[in-house]
């Protein structure tokens, strides 16, 4: 009774401004479980995990890399991990219980989300036993592998990997895996669409499960191109943004993302031109590019269009209310900032 007290008391900081459906979002609590295990040298490697089947539960690989002896635990109980299913460069790992009677949560989709879409993440960061929300917005979505690696401002810590993401009815969209560093981290979640090829994998007894993930980048150049730009974008590096984002776009010239970052470091090193026709390329590739469409208008309205910035804010108010109320905050902060 005390866990579902707690879990209801948790639940209720979820800001009514955002349009969450409670009920079942409260389901998804019960989904959200610790997973520990102790390490080579005496500690005590903890992290997140998500039920999304009978006696099966979602998590991060990286979680068990300096363990042999690894559970999980819920509340104060405390479950035996009978084997796992691992794809180490994506970073999943899917762990089979022992009578762990919990209700799975339901499945959402990744590759359905929209950037400004609400959504709310629901772990155990910093190690606490009971459950923590944080809500948020899709900031930024990413092709890869049949899936979307979402980046949100939905924020988790440490102890946290591996937990949930879950879209506004409460639907697992995605897991909890990593972030960069600094007070604006950016905060990035691996796609529910990759459970499918994970489940069909060879189970796996031993402990640890080692081997490095698509996301740590020992060779900085050999990563994906949306995590190279993380670094420049938060330094406000644009010539070192510009640099990647040509780089990205001679790669993958369909990549809507790719001209997006080309115009924005265009934009910053002030070649108005040529970040214009790079937003706009990058709005050919994709209509509903957000972003693309919000730079547009924000110079538009810099150059006395206010024609074309009023017509955004109408286009962006049909694909997203909440990018659009950013837009006409924005508008406003060009005159009064």
């Amino acid at each position: 009774m005390r866990y579902l007290l707690v879990l209801l008391a948790t639940c209720s900081l979820v800001p009514s401004a955002y349009a969450y459906d409670r009920t079942k979002l409260l389901e998804s609590f019960f989904s959200s479980v610790m997973v520990r295990g102790y390490k080579f040298d005496g500690g005590l490697a903890y992290g997140s995990g998500v039920v999304v089947g009978k006696n099966k539960v979602l998590t991060n690989c990286h979680t068990f890399r300096e363990t042999e002896k690894a559970w999980v635990s819920r509340g104060e109980d405390s479950y035996k991990i009978v084997s796992v299913q691992a794809n180490r460069w994506h970073d999943l790992c899917l762990l089979k219980i022992e009578d762990l009677d919990v209700e799975p949560v339901r499945i959402g989709s990744a590759n359905s989300l929209k950037k400004g879409d609400e959504v709310v993440s629901i772990g155990h960061s910093s190690g606490v036993p009971t459950p923590l929300t944080s809500n948020g917005t899709i900031k930024s979505l990413f092709e890869m592998d049949e899936g979307k690696i979402i980046r949100t401002n939905a924020k988790f810590a440490l102890g946290a990997s591996g937990s949930g993401l879950f879209d506004s009815e409460g639907r697992l969209v995605g897991i909890n895996t990593f972030k960069t560093g600094g007070r604006n981290a950016y905060f990035y979640v691996l796609p529910i669409e990759w459970l499918a090829e994970l489940e069909t994998r060879e189970t796996e007894t031993a402990f640890p499960i080692k081997g490095d993930a698509f996301w740590e980048g020992i060779v900085p150049d050999t990563m994906p191109y949306f995590l190279q730009i993380a670094k420049p974008q938060l330094t406000e590096d644009w010539n070192g943004l510009e640099d990647i984002a040509t780089r990205w776009v001679k790669a993958q010239p369909d990549n809507s993302n790719a001209w997006f970052e080309l115009g924005m470091a265009s934009e910053k090193l002030g070649k108005h031109v040529d970040a214009d026709k790079a937003y706009r390329k990058s709005l050919e590739l994709d209509a509903g590019n957000t972003d693309a469409l919000f730079r547009i208008g924000l110079m538009a309205a810099a150059n006395g269009n206010q024609q074309e910035a009023y017509a955004i804010s109408m286009e962006l108010n049909s694909i997203n209310k909440n990018v659009a109320a950013e837009y006409r905050k924005a508008l406003d902060c060009q005159s009064s900032c």
